[in-house]
């Protein structure tokens, strides 16, 4: 079988990733909610072939449970009890690596698409954008059965570029409050993030209303998100397309072997 073209994949008339206007438009949004979902991206029969594909190599995930910061640190001690830096929250899920994606996988075909991989670019502000050196970390088909989730967190990357493929029955909601810290000025608002954590933020999450067959692309470093704890039977499979923005790089050894279980 041969990897599907862009166009049996993607709503081309819907998402014309090729057009000026249409880059502008997704850029303009992006930098005015740190955050772009683009509905129907996924064409619907692509979205039943993923879904198929997803179910049949959940096998062989690796499923992690990790405690940390919401700076994605070990709990430091010496703070005070109810500082963000002392508190630990908890993220759970199982993680299908990019060697185990079939190499006809409709996944493979816009990852690697060069007009896709240009519309990020013009998106983000990217002069250009890399897959990982390693074999693993590129494409990664994510699962949360009932009751796991992604706790309060920043990311170290700037951005992040999501499918969401099946969403649950209920719960495993994206939610993420804008500008709550500076990294590039080292302001990391401790104490805005701790009453984040004890349920009383000075402004409400947005909740990122993200189907199955949805683009997101997201700016995480000084955004602080998480995913609600799904609930019911029904899996929620999130794809995450990796890029870097140089060439070569390799995701570190110590994320490996925590999110995938080994190093290739």
């Amino acid at each position: 079988m041969s990897v599907p073209s862009l166009c049996q994949v993607v709503d081309l008339d819907a998402h014309p990733l090729h057009d000026d206007g249409y880059r502008a438009q997704c850029r303009a949004t992006l930098d005015r909610d740190g955050a772009l979902v683009l509905s129907g991206f996924l064409l619907p029969a692509a979205v039943r072939q993923l879904v198929a594909e997803a179910e049949s190599l959940q096998h062989l995930a690796f499923h992690s449970e990790q405690t940390h910061t919401v700076y994605l640190e070990t709990a430091d001690q010496s703070y005070p009890q109810n500082d963000a830096r002392s508190r630990e929250v908890a993220s759970t899920k199982g993680a299908v690596t990019a060697d185990l994606v079939p190499d006809e996988s409709a996944l493979r075909t816009f990852y690697d698409d060069p007009v896709f991989r240009s519309m990020l670019c013009d998106v983000l502000g990217e002069d250009e954008l890399f897959e990982y050196a390693d074999p693993l970390s590129s494409i990664n088909v994510n699962y949360f059965l009932a009751g796991q989730e992604l706790g309060w967190h920043f990311d170290n990357s700037s951005f992040a570029v999501t499918l969401l493929v099946q969403a649950p029955g209920a719960g495993g909601t994206f939610e993420y409050i804008d500008a709550m810290r500076s990294a590039e000025r080292g302001e990391h608002n401790e104490q805005g993030v701790a009453a984040v954590l004890d349920g009383r933020p000075d402004r409400p999450p947005v909740a990122l209303d993200q189907r199955a067959g949805d683009l997101a692309l997201f700016r995480g470093r000084d955004a602080l998100h998480r995913v609600t704890p799904v609930v019911g039977d029904r899996t929620r499979i999130l794809v995450v397309l990796a890029y870097n923005t140089e060439p070569g790089l390799s995701l570190s050894e110590h994320a490996r072997m925590t999110f995938f279980g080994r190093l290739g």
